[in-house]
């Protein structure tokens, strides 16, 4: 048994899922993209983006509309998710590529502990630090871990019908089924079956942010990215006619979302929406009262004490994230005032925090004097050598010249309801004093209670801001480089802020 377990559900929460022992427990699976926007599926307004399956769970389910990652990098978000806590909260994990403090818990441990049967197939991305002499190891968090992919499929979806066909029929399960689709690489362009994925996406046809170059080049990058968003649509509905087959998707808790925005300048780790915003699908015909939109603000931090919630689990003291379950019940019900997300070393040096509250986001960037590119896939994707070419001629507009602009704002502050793509810094602007000083309070209300810091050195470039080439080991000087929180021992923080 775990000895962690110390949060209790509530039990009118318990009484709603229907999830009192004795009574059948869900099923649960987390379908989590890899690198794709919140506006790049069809149920979000993208007329371009070919999405059926994902659609269809959103028509016949709840789709949010004020979904929030705690991170725009792929395994801080990651393991944000599978901890139920924000990046800087599970230590070194902060940082792309780095694990998990030991002693904290992985909700999908908790359920296999309860007697879920439990399966990751697909992307990774999460591990934890050696235990130290004395400990016992962690208990692993998975019966069944597979990577996902076959012969001339790189998807890391390509196995996710033979772990629901071959799972014990006896147990409630757990999937985390995680795509390597739409992570830059375009396999599925190389890979495309048109019998089972339609037509691939024409260029022409594709949705340009205001941000990028109109061109050629950086269209047919769009198409071969919705082709992979494609792709990972067509294995959610490969997955969701089997449940129908085998009688169980009425009692499955199925969450469709991903891990960061489009592996584009200004996109992924981008405290803006078009970095941190995600799409946000729950289908569970038995467990939701109710078909639509809501337009509640939620956090992804908020998912592993949903999940346990529903499957009538003890919540662990570690979770810093709220249950979704009052938003399952009612349309009109919130559970936060707050999101917040971070924003910290992934190939480059970096540190940003935000929150959002209302119409608004609040953002502060503790290292102005650099650039903010996008990560180094991004730097080499023809989009961005688009915006290079255009930069060299001096025909860039100022959204497109601001993944070039350093020094950068300290502050800024945007109305998302009235700039959807986060142009226009509000910061300073005298009828919005209150509001910015409130946001500015709580932000750092909210740092404080997490032990959040702002080292004096971080994690350095360990690539070229200009080509995105790996930087040689002696261009990188990485010692005395600490992550956010290490020296407040912020992965000792147990429990929600008093501020969310």
């Amino acid at each position: 048994m775990l000895a962690f377990i110390v949060r209790s559900a509530p039990l009118w929460l318990l009484l709603f899922s229907g999830t009192i022992w004795g009574e059948s427990r869900p099923n649960v699976i987390l379908f989590i993209a890899d690198d794709v926007s919140w506006n790049d599926y069809g149920c979000y307004g993208n007329a371009a983006a070919r999405t059926p399956n994902i659609d269809s769970l959103a028509t016949t389910g709840l789709r949010f509309d004020r979904a929030y990652l705690t991170a725009s990098s792929c395994s801080p978000s990651r393991s944000s998710i599978i901890t139920g806590r924000f990046p800087h909260n599970n230590g070194k994990a902060a940082e792309l590529h780095q694990p998990i403090s030991t002693h904290l818990p992985w909700f999908p441990e908790v359920l296999r502990d309860q007697g879920y049967y439990t399966a990751l197939s697909g992307k990774h991305h999460m591990k934890s630090v050696p235990p130290k002499a004395g400990q016992q190891p962690r208990p692993t968090a998975f019966d069944h871990v597979d990577g996902g992919r076959q012969p001339n499929d790189s998807s890391g979806s390509a196995n996710w019908l033979s772990v629901i066909q071959k799972r014990p029929k006896e147990q409630p399960f757990f999937c985390w089924f995680a795509s390597y689709d739409a992570h830059r690489g375009w396999d599925a362009d190389r890979q495309w079956q048109t019998d089972k994925y339609g037509p691939m996406h024409r260029a022409e046809d594709v949705v340009v942010p205001p941000f990028l170059i109109d061109d050629q080049q950086t269209r047919q990058d769009l198409a071969s990215y919705y082709n992979e968003v494609t792709r990972f649509d067509y294995r959610i509905g490969v997955v969701v006619d089997e449940l129908k087959e085998q009688g169980v998707l009425d009692n499955t808790l199925i969450f469709v979302l991903a891990d960061n925005g489009r592996p584009f300048p200004r996109a992924k780790t981008r405290l803006h929406d078009s970095g941190m915003k995600t799409a946000l699908v729950a289908h569970w015909p038995q467990g939701i009262a109710w078909t639509g939109v809501s337009d509640q603000l939620v956090s992804v931090i908020d998912l592993a004490p949903t999940i346990l919630t529903a499957a009538g689990c003890e919540l662990p003291a570690s979770f810093q994230g709220v249950a979704m379950q009052p938003l399952f019940k009612s349309q009109s019900a919130a559970t936060r005032q707050y999101a917040f997300s971070e924003h910290n070393w992934h190939d480059y040096e970096a540190y940003g925090r935000s929150v959002r509250h209302g119409d608004y986001l609040y953002l502060i960037n503790r290292r102005p004097y650099l650039a903010w590119q996008g990560p180094a896939d991004s730097v080499r994707s023809p989009s961005h050598q688009a915006l290079l070419a255009k930069q060299a001629t001096g025909d860039l507009n100022d959204a497109q010249a601001d993944v070039f602009t350093s020094p950068r704002p300290a502050v800024a502050l945007f109305n998302v309801k009235q700039d959807p793509h986060q142009l226009v810094n509000l910061a300073g602007k005298p009828e919005l004093a209150t509001t910015q000083d409130k946001l500015q309070t709580v932000l750092k209300t909210w740092m404080a209670q997490t032990r959040d810091s702002v080292p004096e050195k971080i994690s350095p470039d360990t690539f070229d801001r200009t080509t995105g080439n790996k930087l040689k080991k002696n261009q990188i000087d990485s010692e005395g480089a600490i992550t956010p929180g290490e020296e407040n021992a912020a992965d000792q923080v147990m429990g929600p802020p008093t501020i969310k």
